[in-house]
């Protein structure tokens, strides 16, 4: 990242916004040598401008960090998420750890049922892989030797995954309930496998 747009980034980060005055003020540049900076910025996707009606006068416009530009500031999500599954099973044991996942996979499928009704199995794949694709995961569906596969070709949780497997389950239990199939875990990406793929079938009358 060129400097001065760090130094950008890192105030918007501070205070939240900034108009072009006061980074202009902050850095030393014109109004210009800062709009060509913050144009940049906005274009790689990490702020946008708004209006701001001020109590005289024409709106100023006023910049924020988007969501991207939020992302690149380090978060322990990891260690936490690491910490709380380590704490689960010391507290309750692997048996504990398995029920509580379970019952996580359970939520977060029912979060997305609505977008499943009515839908046959080959169309419920379909929204499957957009789901997953909304999660950040580059996702791809095929249908071979009368079963249908999602490939998924990034872990949302690869940190954590290496040492609670559990996740895992966790979100083959997520695929199988929201398809109502057989759905099941054939690769993984912890393991070393190219992709995690989930070979989903009919679900047993």
């Amino acid at each position: 990242m060129q400097l001065t747009r760090q130094d950008i980034l890192d105030y918007l980060r501070r205070h939240g916004r900034g108009s072009v005055k006061e980074l202009g003020q902050l850095l030393g540049l014109t109004s210009t040598g800062i709009r060509q900076h913050l144009t940049i910025l906005e274009r790689d996707g990490l702020i946008e401008g708004r209006e701001e009606r001020g109590r005289v006068g024409r709106p100023a416009l006023v910049y924020s960090l988007t969501d991207g530009g939020h992302s690149l500031y380090p978060k322990k999500y990891d260690s936490l998420a690491g910490m709380l599954l380590d704490e689960v099973k010391a507290m309750t044991g692997s048996k504990g750890l398995q029920s509580l996942l379970r019952r996580v996979a359970v939520r977060l499928a029912e979060r997305h049922q609505d977008r499943m009704e009515g839908k046959d199995l080959p169309a419920r794949v379909e929204e499957m892989a957009r789901i997953i694709e909304e999660d950040g995961c580059l996702v791809d569906t095929a249908f071979q030797d009368g079963a249908y596969f999602i490939y998924r070709y990034t872990c949302p949780f690869p940190n954590v995954a290496i040492d609670h497997t559990g996740l895992c389950s966790l979100h083959e239990e997520f695929v199988r309930r929201l398809l109502q199939a057989d759905a099941r875990l054939i690769s993984c990406i912890i393991r070393g496998d190219r992709s995690c793929t989930y070979r989903i079938l009919p679900a047993s009358p």
